[in-house]
């Protein structure tokens, strides 16, 4: 009995250093992925080593690049938010600043969220702050 639950935990444990880990807490996913990403509710969250001020410009531009329509901006001095409709489909992007050089950027796609939209606009995000 003992070794099929010590072989059960290790398969457990492999599962989640070596793959993608989803967690259920109080009625909220919650998974993390290559370290780089947390998806959560919908939401695709990652950091950026990069001022607030770098991000928003990449977000807006990545915004007009995709070529967003009924685009709302809201900008204060810590956290900023984009709603556009990219494709057909409702997207918000929130940012918020960690550090000098530290900021947060969530991203929601669709009704229910779409995890690999969410990354391809994480990923123009990344192009426009390599590339301004």
């Amino acid at each position: 009995m003992k070794k099929n639950t010590v072989f059960l935990l290790l398969i457990f444990l492999g599962v989640l250093i070596g793959c993608d880990a989803a967690i259920t807490m109080r009625g909220k996913v919650m998974s993390v992925s290559s370290g780089q990403f947390i998806y959560q509710d919908g939401n695709l969250i990652t950091n950026y080593k990069a001022d607030i001020d770098l991000v928003w410009s990449a977000c807006e531009k990545t915004v007009t690049q995709l070529k967003g329509t009924d685009v709302k901006k809201e900008r204060k001095i810590s956290t900023g938010t984009i709603k556009a409709v990219i494709q057909d489909e409702k997207v918000n992007i929130y940012v918020e600043y960690i550090t000098k050089n530290s900021t947060s950027v969530s991203i929601f796609v669709g009704v229910a969220g779409n995890n690999m939209a969410s990354r391809l606009i994480h990923e123009k995000i990344t192009g426009n702050l390599i590339n301004p």
